[in-house]
């Protein structure tokens, strides 16, 4: 019986094992936060107060009208 699948490059096994272990360290990374924050009990962005792209973009800090940060 002839096997038909393309046996893979080291370079495509590599690229596939990484990808995995990325995948793996970001939802480990995920499940460590989510584990913090529910051991402190703090909600980001506080209930009423919705975060908007520049919030996060620029750490909560907001901009005046000329587009300078300020604190």
């Amino acid at each position: 019986m002839k096997e038909e699948k393309k046996a893979q490059s080291l370079k495509e096994m590599e690229a596939e094992v990484l990808a995995e272990g990325r995948e793996w360290t970001r939802q480990r990374l995920q499940q460590r936060l989510q584990a913090q924050a529910e051991e402190a009990g703090a909600v980001f962005p506080p209930p009423g107060a919705a975060a908007t792209s520049a919030d996060v973009a620029h750490g909560g800090r907001k901009s005046d009208p000329e587009g300078h940060l300020r604190s």
